[in-house]
């Protein structure tokens, strides 16, 4: 005989909520008590001349196997996600008050002295420190030399400067021969508050900016 895909959308008609139309859907114990049921029913309505054979009921059985385990899957995926999402507000609750390493390009001043962090894409065989005035002027310089790859830090003495300091900025100059090198200045702040976004945690900074946990560079 010929072989008819089994449909259990019927058993959902008349359910008393679309809640719990979704529950019976999705719960693996429902779905093959469901599938059982309409087996024995398929087995007891078969054609007595052409019975159904052992690969058709094989093939049944496989399948109702396949779809519970993808559903126990999920399920277990799903439970997970929230046992991490949990575990990340925690990490970003306990980084409230401390200092962490963000992209930006502002300078840390304390005592007349101007201090900042950059990573190197590569290593340099030149590399400079320019500090700026937000329309873009050099007011000083930080020779750095050669470097290595990775991530540097730099002072500034800034007790001649007389402007305002916290309005100063950084840009990062460096080379290798000819060839230019990558180079992300970061900023440190410190951490406010925390939040969820559509990135997951999200860390409000001291110099107002809301960035996502996973773009922190690390902690003070």
């Amino acid at each position: 005989m010929a072989f008819t895909p089994i449909d259990t959308s019927a058993l959902d008609a008349g359910a008393a909520s679309t809640s719990s139309v979704t529950q019976r859907n999705t719960d693996p114990n429902a779905m093959q008590d469901r599938f059982l049921k309409l087996l024995v029913a398929q087995l007891q309505n078969q054609d007595p001349m052409n019975p159904m054979d052992n690969a058709q009921m094989t093939t049944q059985m496989a399948q109702i196997n396949t779809v519970t385990g993808l559903q126990q899957l999920n399920q277990t995926v799903q439970s997970m996600s929230q046992q991490f999402a949990g575990m990340q507000q925690l990490a970003g609750v306990s980084l409230i008050g401390h200092a962490v390493l963000a992209d930006g390009d502002s300078l840390t001043t304390s005592g007349g002295q101007a201090q900042g962090l950059f990573d190197l894409a590569q290593a340099a065989t030149d590399a400079k420190v320019e500090i700026v005035t937000p329309g873009g002027n050099v007011v000083g310089t930080v020779p750095l030399g050669a470097l290595d790859g990775g991530r540097h830090a730099f002072t500034w003495d800034a007790s001649s400067y007389d402007g305002d300091l916290s309005a100063l900025r950084y840009r990062v100059v460096a080379s290798n021969g000819k060839t230019n090198v990558q180079a992300t200045p970061l900023t440190q702040q410190t951490v406010l508050a925390t939040g969820s976004g559509d990135k997951g945690l999200m860390l409000t900074l001291g110099n107002g900016a809301t960035v996502a946990y996973s773009d922190i560079h690390g902690v003070v």
